[in-house]
């Protein structure tokens, strides 16, 4: 303790005030010099002893840093009476929990990532080994000309599907950052329904899917028109996917004063009970849902329509087939 420079500056300072003031008493009474002097010295114990006490406490404050800083999880700081020693304690317990909670979220992103990362390259390595035997396959001599257009049809279809999944997911990792700026108007529902059926009208043609297309007049939204296309798209070509021949799929939209509605319905399976809670999660791909998917079409959707002050939910239909229902809400909900 006597190693602090700023008690040896005090101690001295009170013995030479005490010092000072014994000589002053004795010019008075000697029993009042050493009565002051007896004062003087149980005043310096005490504050010895009250020094020594916050230095304790200092260290053990010191203490419980470094078990933080040398990765202990578990730290109290409820053994700090109340004071300003008290205030620094509960401030820096405060400081731990969030660093805790931030380095949770950082390792939880982390693995995110990697998992990400290995789902990525999953789905990137089966389209690359089959475009490398195809182009493999095309360098045979022997090959006619209806083969060979029937190879470069296939090899069409994996580069394009590997471009959509790179593009989704640069797009979303856009998303992510906050990084896309939304050029919002005032589109009407149909158009934006024409536009998203529009890459998907061969692939619904060769299965002879049915349209049952129900659009109020001039029904609109307000939200950035391509982006919207795109997300609609994606949960159309969900439908699309999960519908079997012959099958119909309904569009409806209607508005009110709070919100304007889309519904997207199916003739399809269904979801299975323990996929529902996640298929917009991003890469997953259920028991049965999503086993021609990628499982980032309906992620993307949804993020799309969420950032826009919309709302995203599916449910199974009555008797059977899968439910979208998309909300744009027209005040900030």
């Amino acid at each position: 303790m006597l190693r602090t420079k700023e008690i040896r500056i005090q101690i001295a300072s009170h013995l030479i005030l005490t010092a000072i003031g014994c000589i002053g008493c004795l010019f008075l009474s000697v029993r009042a010099a050493a009565i002051l002097l007896a004062i003087s010295l149980l005043q310096l114990l005490i504050t010895l002893f009250l020094h020594r006490k916050r230095t304790r406490d200092i260290t053990k404050l010191c203490d419980c840093v470094d078990e933080i800083l040398h990765g202990a999880d578990q730290v109290t700081f409820t053994k700090f009476q109340e004071g300003e020693l008290s205030i620094l304690a509960s401030e820096i317990h405060k400081m731990t929990v969030r660093l805790r909670e931030q380095n949770s979220r950082l390792s939880d992103e982390q693995q995110f990532m990697k998992e990400a990362m290995e789902d990525i390259s999953h789905q990137l390595r089966t389209p690359l080994t089959s475009t490398m035997l195809i182009v493999e396959m095309m360098r045979s001599p022997k090959l006619s000309s209806n083969e060979r257009m029937e190879y470069l049809q296939e090899l069409y279809g994996l580069l394009s599907r590997m471009q959509w999944l790179i593009e989704t997911l640069l797009t979303l990792s856009r998303l992510d950052a906050g990084a896309v700026r939304f050029q919002k108007s005032s589109v009407h529902c149909q158009e934006l329904v024409d536009a998203a059926l529009e890459p998907l009208s061969i692939a619904m043609e060769l299965k002879n899917i049915n349209l049952n297309i129900r659009i109020e007049e001039e029904t609109e939204i307000t939200a950035d028109r391509q982006y919207c296309i795109e997300a609609i798209s994606n949960l159309l070509k969900n439908c699309m996917e999960h519908t079997p021949k012959d099958g119909t799929i309904t569009i409806s939209a209607a508005e009110n004063p709070i919100f304007t509605e889309l519904i997207i319905t199916d003739t399809g399976n269904g979801i299975a009970d323990e996929d529902l809670p996640h298929i917009f999660e991003r890469f997953y791909r259920g028991s049965e849902f999503g086993k021609n998917g990628y499982g980032i079409g309906l992620a993307f959707a949804r993020k799309v329509i969420m950032a826009q002050n919309g709302t995203l939910q599916v449910k199974n239909a009555h008797p059977h087939g899968a439910q979208f229902e998309i909300r744009f809400y027209k005040t900030v909900v």
